[in-house]
């Protein structure tokens, strides 16, 4: 005869042991040398791509064939990568495609979710499971709860001796192409918000792509149906905790390392438009709308000078994003020990990051197109607008004054 589960959440560890590992991953020259080639193969034909618009089965099977998916998972014994490494590899992909990179990147945060919100029992089933069999991870994980008048978005409620999860969830990323869905579901009976992972081909899972995006056109949104869909007890990954007083500090890094991931995408949508801006400017120079007559690259002053102001942003960009990064792998560096201030610290470093990026992306993006006047280049303004829409630059820089003014940072 089933048991039937009242929705008790598995135990949190007040802090997730992680497996030992080496600061830097071992492999990083090769998933580096990987991830190049990678972005060289979607460099080739992205600008017909993001006109075609279409779901990401494509480079989803590109990225797979690279083993890219299955190396992008928490590191630990003989398996994963480093947040640096992992985060120089979604920057890679980003500047040659963008929408690849936010795919690539929103798969990396998942695998660490699973440990933020997990049990340290229950965390290294799924990595394992990641590492060798490689499969894409989608979802959506709020950091708010959920909205009273409306209700939540999804449920998990107990019978027999496993769960149904009924509801929608919009998904930012791989909607029709990923082979594992993490999400938040609210618990019928207890009204805990637990973490559950679902597979793709469960009954009653039902994907619809979004259309007509303005931008990241091929990074797979869309929504995901859950109707009625059995969910285990295994599955369920972890619980989220109700409050920030209740949240302990290892838990409290996940909404940052999601932006800071997202941030590093910004970041190689600045170096890839640069560095396209830069070729074409190189080589067809009569295309600049302000010089018909124009002089040479080498001795126009007028694009050097353009070139210059946007090249330093790219670099200031680049060197707030680094320390941001360099503060959260430190945190998530086995056998780190936090105190409860140091998560606030990091969520303030990442939204100086977002803040530097957003304005850099969308100000290089809109700038080059009077420099190098060519089909396909406005996909980097769109892409970066696209990205960035989500946080707004006055909320961030009140976060982030929040911070230095009573050492809090609220998200």
């Amino acid at each position: 005869m089933s048991t039937a589960l009242s929705c008790e959440p598995p135990s949190p560890a007040p802090e997730v042991s992680l497996p030992p590992a080496p600061v830097d991953s071992p492999g990083r020259p090769l998933l580096l040398r990987t991830a190049r080639e990678v972005a060289d193969d979607l460099a080739a034909d992205a600008v017909d791509r993001d006109h075609a618009g279409k779901p990401p089965v494509d480079e989803a099977g590109r990225l797979r064939d690279a083993g890219l998916p299955a190396a992008l998972t928490p590191p630990g014994r003989g398996r994963g990568t480093d947040w640096r490494t992992g985060c120089a590899v979604i920057q890679e992909v980003a500047a040659a495609d963008s929408a690849v990179g936010e795919l690539l990147a929103r798969h990396y945060v998942h695998g660490w979710d699973v440990r933020f919100y997990g049990s340290a029992d229950r965390a290294p089933a799924p990595e394992r499971t990641a590492v060798h069999g490689g499969p894409l991870w989608a979802g959506t994980v709020h950091a708010s709860a959920a909205d009273p008048a409306r209700g939540p978005e999804l449920t998990l409620t107990p019978t027999g001796a496993a769960y149904l999860l009924h509801g929608t969830r919009a998904v930012d990323t791989a909607v029709t192409v990923a082979d594992q869905f993490l999400v938040d579901a609210v618990c019928t009976v207890t009204g805990d918000v637990l973490l559950v992972r679902v597979p793709a081909d469960r009954p009653g899972v039902g994907v619809e792509p979004a259309t007509d995006r303005l931008g990241q056109r091929v990074a797979g949104a869309g929504t995901v149906a859950f109707d009625g869909v059995p969910v285990d007890a295994p599955q369920v990954v972890g619980v989220r905790p109700p409050d920030e007083e209740a949240t302990p500090p290892f838990t409290a890094l996940a909404p940052s390392a999601l932006r800071l991931a997202l941030a590093h995408v910004g970041l190689g949508i600045l170096h890839g438009a640069l560095a396209e801006a830069r070729d074409l400017s190189r080589n067809t120079p009569h295309h600049r709308t302000h010089h018909p007559a124009a002089l040479p690259p080498a001795e126009d002053p007028d694009l050097l000078l353009a070139f210059g102001e946007l090249a330093s942003a790219t670099h200031t960009a680049t060197a707030v994003v680094e320390r941001a990064t360099d503060a959260l792998a430190a945190a998530l560096a086995p056998g780190a020990v936090l105190d409860g201030d140091q998560p606030a610290d990091i969520a303030a470093l990442v939204a100086t990051a977002e803040s530097v990026t957003t304005r850099a992306a969308l100000q290089l993006t809109a700038r080059v197109l009077e420099l190098a006047d060519t089909p396909g280049l406005d996909r980097h303004w769109r892409n970066a607008r696209t990205l960035t829409a989500h946080r707004s630059p006055t909320h961030l820089l009140r976060g982030i004054g929040d911070h230095y003014l009573n050492t809090a940072y609220r998200h």
